[in-house]
């Protein structure tokens, strides 16, 4: 079982327009709405996968009764507490003319002690029954900055492996609950480290760094390059295929989902990191996201090489 936590949730629209305008009118050629926030897309990339998903967070609203219909179109238990306020939609612009993206997303709305605290219940029991939890993304206002790192360490202390996806603030106070993975980029890596990084050498070094402090993988993500990954088992490079992207948009949150499958499967790590690189290159050749297609994940994984470095 996979538990994600997704407390920032969203209604996420994708509308395509032919050219998009500023300062004027643009019609939309389609609009294609999606249960999201970053955890949600982990959850439908792991249950695409074949994998036994509860996708946990913190709704409210209409919009929130409305997500929770659009998540079970996607066949997913969902596991969420309500909020009492409206869950936020973010947009994103897809211009077809250039193949420029623009998103729109909303801060969220504030939450009360109450709902945290009911989550935070609601987590407690989704941990007993889970092997690995995932918390991506960022969090409303009115969250505690030591939010993730309780919720890290309750895991950590059922003797289940969390992998952490977040930035900024919530990353920096999330490192001393030591998550099982990390997945910075090379700004979070030198906000983490104080590690000025230009090069691959430079991010090994402050990634090796998070390592020897408690951290058993730190994945770097290379965007179209792969992805830098420090271990116990030492330090390797994912290398993709090139392809022809039609989305970025959870790219990041399928590899979370593949990694989060492989250490449910118990791949050995190397499998892992190939199986985690191909689940986020099919995503990336399809509109919708956090979607992949068999064939496509099966081409990608004879093709994605992994270098031990």
């Amino acid at each position: 079982m996979i538990t994600t936590v997704t407390l920032n949730t969203a209604i996420d629209q994708l509308y395509q327009i032919d050219s998009c305008r500023t300062g004027g009118v643009n019609r939309v050629q389609s609009c294609i709405k999606t249960a999201g926030g970053k955890g949600v897309n982990v959850a439908r990339v792991a249950s695409l996968a074949g994998e036994k998903v509860i996708a946990a967070g913190i709704v409210g609203g209409f919009h929130g009764a409305y997500f929770k219909s659009l998540l079970a179109q996607d066949k997913i238990e969902g596991c969420f507490t309500d909020s009492g306020v409206e869950t936020r939609c973010c947009i994103n612009v897809r211009d077809k003319s250039t193949g420029e993206q623009t998103e729109f997303l909303e801060p969220g709305a504030q939450l009360t002690e109450k709902a945290l605290e009911d989550f935070y219940q609601t987590y407690l029991q989704c941990v007993e029954k889970s092997d690995v939890i995932t918390i991506s993304g960022s969090v409303p206002a009115g969250t505690p900055a030591d939010y993730y790192s309780r919720l890290i360490e309750a895991a950590r202390n059922a003797g289940k492996r969390v992998i952490l996806d977040t930035s900024g603030s919530m990353l920096r106070g999330s490192i001393a609950a030591k998550p099982t993975m990390i997945k910075p980029n090379a700004d979070e890596i030198r906000q983490l480290t104080g590690i000025a990084v230009s090069s691959h050498e430079e991010l090994i070094q402050a990634a090796q760094k998070l390592h020897d402090g408690g951290i058993e993988l730190v994945v770097i993500s290379l965007g179209g390059d792969g992805a830098l990954v420090v271990s116990d088992e030492g330090v390797f490079q994912g290398v993709c295929p090139k392809i022809e992207v039609v989305n970025t948009v959870g790219c990041g949150d399928s590899m979370v989902a593949g990694f989060a499958v492989g250490m449910v499967r118990k791949y050995p790590l190397e499998a892992t990191i190939r199986f985690a690189l191909s689940v986020a290159s099919a995503n990336a050749l399809h509109e919708k996201t956090g979607f992949f297609r068999e064939d496509d994940l099966k081409r990608l994984l004879s093709s994605t090489i992994v270098n031990r470095l």
